[in-house]
């Protein structure tokens, strides 16, 4: 087992890297991910339904999209109902969903092997 561990490296999550060897991809496709971590092997999901707390990170990413882009269109489009405004930008939204699903689980493998690097 690698002794170093790199949790919350911002260069490493970004560039969506596993939290224990700081190398090897997790994802091997758009939305595939890799069982284990091509490097080390660290086995990615601990458990049946382990990425279920990555729903919580997606929520923290992709909501505050959604309010600057409402907040950025009533402002822009100061004439639009609201209502109009909120469908666009969900609309406009959808084309990221990919990338939000993808950073909610290297987000959620990264917090949960900080706070829980044994379990």
């Amino acid at each position: 087992m690698v002794t170093q561990r790199h949790c919350f490296e911002p260069g490493v999550m970004l560039r969506q890297r596993c939290a224990e060897c700081g190398e090897g991809l997790m994802f091997s496709g758009p939305l595939r991910m890799n069982e284990r971590c091509p490097k080390c092997g660290f086995k990615f999901e601990r458990g049946p339904g382990y990425f279920t707390g990555a729903m919580y990170f997606s929520y923290a990413i992709g909501i505050p999209m959604i309010a600057a882009g409402t907040f950025l269109g009533k402002w822009l489009l100061p004439s639009w109902p609201l209502h109009w405004i909120a469908v666009a930008v969900w609309f406009a939204f959808l084309p990221f969903a990919p990338a939000v699903f993808r950073y909610s689980r290297v987000v959620f493998h990264h917090f949960d092997r900080y706070f829980d690097p044994e379990g």
